[in-house]
């Protein structure tokens, strides 16, 4: 088994690569393509154009836009860019301001709300005049979304509701896929999850993840069948095999082969979108495992659980007893 160490406090961070038995040290003070692939370990698989419908919604959502409300959009990419925002931050705005107004910067609004954001001067927002400049509008934007905590590794929709604070959280998620196919567009960002193609085997976290989240998306709904390889039913293990092998990653067929010789090992709390988790009857035997989900982000997993059940999304129970409390990074 090939052990990944996350040591991002460090000045110096070791990767230790195993192949045919001899551990090769690397320290990344000299290897430039290792210390690029290490700063991507912030990247989110879990955004960009994943829900139902794809990529193909995203562009199609995107087509039925205006050239008024592609300027809008041409301007949160610019003053992101300007700012030296993360594209992630270009798609929260993307899709807070599509939700709030319609990508348009309205003279009008409920109560007293303003602008491409909905923003209103009586909550401190700005004057009239000023939250209906979409220069102002955006930057206001961005100011306070900086401020949420913890917002670059939440789901977009989820940053656009905490600084919007919206009695309708879920409607942001609506354009997560135009937002994410206007910022390859516009924004000439192929990877919106900045996740790169970094570099071979010292990669932290790669673009397979993506595509292996889009496969599971896809079968959401399918039924559950003890050794189901699919193309209509699955078993746990089964789904995430056909998952990766779409991302050119080979897996073990079940649970607790994927455990032992699927990746690499990671503390399970700093999982990151596109690793998978396991649940064992006894933690201290690999043996025993008998689940696998992949984990999504934001405190949620998606698995193919048992009898009876659909591949769905559930949220995970970072303390409950049967959970191992390593991760495997696939491909690594």
């Amino acid at each position: 088994m090939r052990l990944l160490l996350l040591a991002g406090a460090l000045v110096a961070v070791i990767a230790v690569v195993v192949t045919s038995g001899v551990a090769t040290v690397v320290n990344n003070s000299t290897n430039e393509a290792l210390h690029n692939s290490i700063q991507r370990v912030s990247c989110n698989a879990a955004i960009g154009p994943w829900e139902s419908g794809g990529a193909d919604k995203g562009r199609h959502d995107a087509s039925r836009l205006n050239e008024e409300q592609r300027n809008i959009v041409a301007r949160i990419i610019s003053i992101g860019q300007e700012r030296k925002l993360p594209p992630l931050a270009w798609q929260v705005a993307i899709q807070a301001g599509m939700t709030e107004s319609g990508l348009r910067p309205l003279n009008y609004g409920d109560r007293d709300s303003l602008g491409i954001f909905q923003m209103r001067p009586s909550m401190g927002w700005g004057s009239p005049a000023q939250v209906t400049d979409p220069t102002y509008a955006i930057n206001k934007f961005y100011d306070v979304l900086q401020a949420v905590p913890d917002w670059e590794n939440r789901r977009p929709g989820d940053s656009a509701q905490a600084v919007e604070r919206s009695a309708f959280p879920d409607r942001y998620h609506n354009w997560e896929a135009m937002a994410a196919f206007l910022l390859s567009e516009l924004g000439q960002v192929a990877d919106p999850a900045g996740c790169g193609s970094g570099a071979g085997n010292f990669l932290v976290a790669s673009t397979a993840a993506g595509t292996a989240i889009e496969f599971t998306r896809q079968q959401l709904g399918e039924p559950y069948l003890w050794g189901g390889n699919g193309p209509d039913a699955w078993d746990c293990s089964g789904i995430l095999v056909k998952a990766f092998a779409a991302a050119g990653v080979k897996l073990p067929r079940v649970a607790n082969d994927q455990y032992r010789h699927g990746g690499a090992f990671l503390p399970v709390r700093d999982a990151q979108p596109g690793d998978l988790l396991f649940w064992a009857y006894d933690r201290s035997n690999p043996e025993t495992v008998h689940h696998v989900g992949m984990y999504l982000g934001n405190n949620e997993y998606i698995h193919a659980p048992q009898t009876g059940d659909v591949v769905k999304i559930s949220k995970i129970n970072w303390d409950y007893a049967e959970l191992m409390p390593q991760a495997v990074r696939p491909g690594v």
